[in-house]
């Protein structure tokens, strides 16, 4: 039997022996194979008011992470230089990198559950514009990983302690790209969209000399367009991005990147940004054609608005609350399966992308969700509780784990003690019988128990939700062996 024709431009040649050839990492060759040409939608044909809502709504619903990465691409790709905007989100021109010299600042509204665990960055790729080589340092035994998404919030790269990746040079190259691999490039990986987005994560501990040793090992983290690639690591002190103050009426909540009101008009590049997955096209088709229907048309441009509006209300927007979406825990946790591979789970990519964007692949960082007490009340400042793990019973790691709290906006309530999170690498006290109990509530339960405290926002309208990372998680965590205790209200 012969072999299945592959699409022009899914293998590099290689640039010599040992090199390594670029392959789709999520998605098998056979899979993408061209099929016969099947006849759309016809463009001149009139369309239901009834026809427009349903396809609308369906298209905001999915197609709101890929509309949302895209933008990011578009607003921080005008970007002169790697900046700090508001002084905490590391932003610049695509193509580069901008890492954090430290946690995050909780004051920051980018990202909803923002890390206090690891010193992170980001950086746009826009690989239509060009490859881009990931140049990684050698981290030594130290946690870190290098989160790769292509625009669908999928992972494309497998790259961090977890995975065994030694330090050196990697090249992400688009979907359609055929080009010779440099020298010296130890792997190369395809993205199935042509906009992504690259996040470092490096673990620190809470001294002044661990803080200065991951200074001096993310100097050599970067993120660069392949004519730049000489073969030598480059530096940067990261310490050094210049600040540049927020825009003013920034608010407090995350930052807003898919508008309703601007949608028509930017799905049809977010969409030709990424192009189908296998079995989509036919969708793609259908919505393109109903938004040139309604970009011609005004009475059905006011008929797609109003629908993508309330979609926004009515759908995405309620799965902003854990407690919406993923798979149901004893005591109320939750949790998700499939984080950064969704493929066409629609439904869960959508719902992490506004509850949580960015989330890492299980076997990197396995996320445990909650936003109620045992006995089914929403978790609120007007209360304390106490979440107590039996002796042996603490998040298996191979890495470590924490457990952070997020106001009603999923971002940090900004406290006195300055902690935002616990974990493994906290000096907490265990129980004379080897259990560790942590202590959440607004006030401090007491000089005894304050190495245990995680500080809550106060109020009977301080309402917040709890989340356990368990980074490098054993098996136990994957395969549900290994589940979360209750959240206990005491008072």
């Amino acid at each position: 039997m012969s072999r299945p024709a592959r699409p022009r431009g899914w293998t590099a040649r290689r640039a010599g022996p040992g090199l390594p050839r670029a392959r789709p990492e999520c998605f098998p060759l056979q899979a993408l194979a061209l099929a016969p040409a099947v006849p759309g939608p016809d463009p001149d044909a009139r369309l239901s008011d009834d026809y427009v809502r349903l396809v609308a709504r369906d298209a905001y619903f999915w197609a709101w992470p890929i509309v949302n990465v895209y933008n990011r691409r578009i607003a921080l790709g005008r970007l002169p230089h790697p900046m700090l905007l508001g002084g905490v989100l590391p932003a610049g021109p695509a193509n580069s990198l901008t890492m954090l010299s430290d946690y995050v600042d909780p004051a920051g509204r980018a990202v909803a559950c923002p890390n206090h665990d690891l010193v992170c960055g980001s950086g746009i790729v826009a690989l239509d514009q060009s490859p881009v080589v990931l140049q990684v340092p050698d981290f030594g035994d130290r946690f870190w990983v290098v989160q790769v998404l292509d625009s669908r919030t999928d992972s494309i790269a497998e790259l961090g302690r977890m995975y065994g990746s030694p330090p050196g040079f990697y090249l992400l190259v688009g979907p359609n790209w055929v080009g010779t691999v440099p020298p010296g490039i130890r792997r190369v990986f395809v993205s199935q969209t042509r906009t992504g987005v690259v996040i470092p994560r490096v673990f620190r501990d809470d001294s002044v000399p661990d803080l200065k040793t991951v200074q001096r090992l993310i100097s050599q983290l970067g993120l660069y367009p392949v004519a730049q690639f000489d073969g030598r690591m480059k530096t940067t002190d990261w310490r050094q991005v210049p600040v540049v103050p927020a825009a003013a009426g920034g608010g407090d909540a995350e930052t807003r990147w898919v508008a309703p009101e601007t949608f028509l008009a930017d799905l049809p590049a977010a969409l030709a940004d990424a192009r189908p997955l296998p079995g989509e096209s036919a969708r793609y088709d259908q919505v393109l054609a109903v938004v040139a229907a309604a970009a011609r048309d005004a009475r059905l441009r006011q008929v797609f608005e109003q629908a993508v509006a309330a979609a926004d209300r009515e759908l995405v927007e309620p799965l902003f609350e854990f407690r919406s979406h993923g798979r149901r825990l004893p005591h109320h946790w939750s949790t998700i399966a499939n984080g950064a591979c969704f493929g066409t789970d629609y439904f869960t990519r959508t719902a992490v992308a506004k509850s949580n964007i960015f989330v890492n692949k299980p076997n990197e960082a396995q996320c445990f969700h909650q936003d109620f007490d045992r006995d089914g009340a929403r978790l609120c400042g007007s209360g304390r509780y106490t979440v107590t793990f039996a002796q042996g019973a603490v998040p298996p790691v191979k890495g470590f784990w924490s457990m952070s709290l997020y106001n009603g906006r999923h971002l940090f309530e900004v406290n006195a003690l300055g902690r935002y999170a616990v974990g493994s690498k906290s000096r907490m006290r265990f129980a004379a019988d080897g259990s560790l109990t942590i202590h959440v509530q607004p006030q401090s339960p007491g000089a005894e128990h304050e190495s245990n405290w995680l500080p809550a926002p106060a109020g009977n309208a301080g309402e917040f939700s709890l989340s356990i990372r368990a980074y490098w998680p054993e098996s136990a965590v994957l395969d549900g062996r290994w589940t979360p205790p209750a959240v206990v209200r005491c008072a």
